[in-house]
């Protein structure tokens, strides 16, 4: 039996967030560890906590037995956090819950393990560096001192590749 060509990608005529493509690009993987939408790993520290969220991460959403059950969370923790994280599962359970639709998750079980660290970011130029003047120029009009640092790192990043 012959496949039929997958159809042609959907061209957009505008610029498109990361944030829209999450769904898209992780689809295969989010589904086979039971994520069927990306929503619960993009929103993990509005259901634990930035503390938590430094320490725990979803692993997995495990369907339940029969019809009408809800899904098993498992939560991997690290270290000792485990223990404190087992005070706050019924507020982790509603608020997964929230996210993914009421009754989504019956039971949230935790399993202990390493959880991978986001990568370092890196430091802030030092104030008298080497900025792009122009860069420099077209921010000033900026309050926010660390947006208008972050924003010109990016113009330099963008200049020297």
């Amino acid at each position: 039996m012959a496949r039929t060509p997958p159809p042609e990608p959907e061209r957009r005529a505008r610029p498109v967030g990361i944030g829209e493509l999450l769904p898209e690009v992780g689809g295969v993987a989010f589904r086979r560890f039971g994520f069927a939408r990306g929503a619960l790993l993009m929103r993990w520290s509005e259901v634990v906590g930035p503390v938590y969220a430094r320490w725990s991460v979803p692993e997995a959403l495990r369907p339940g037995r029969g019809r009408g059950a809800g899904a098993t969370l498992v939560i991997r923790v690290e270290g000792a956090f485990a223990t404190q994280m087992a005070h706050v599962l019924p507020q982790v359970e509603a608020r997964a819950n929230r996210i993914l639709g009421c009754g989504a998750v019956a039971r949230v079980r935790l399993v202990q393990g390493a959880v991978p660290r986001p990568p370092a970011r890196p430091a802030p130029p030092p104030a008298g560096g080497t900025r792009q003047p122009a860069a420099a120029a077209n921010l000033q009009h900026i309050r926010d001192p660390e947006l208008r640092l972050a924003l010109e790192a990016l113009a330099e990043t963008v200049a020297g590749s």
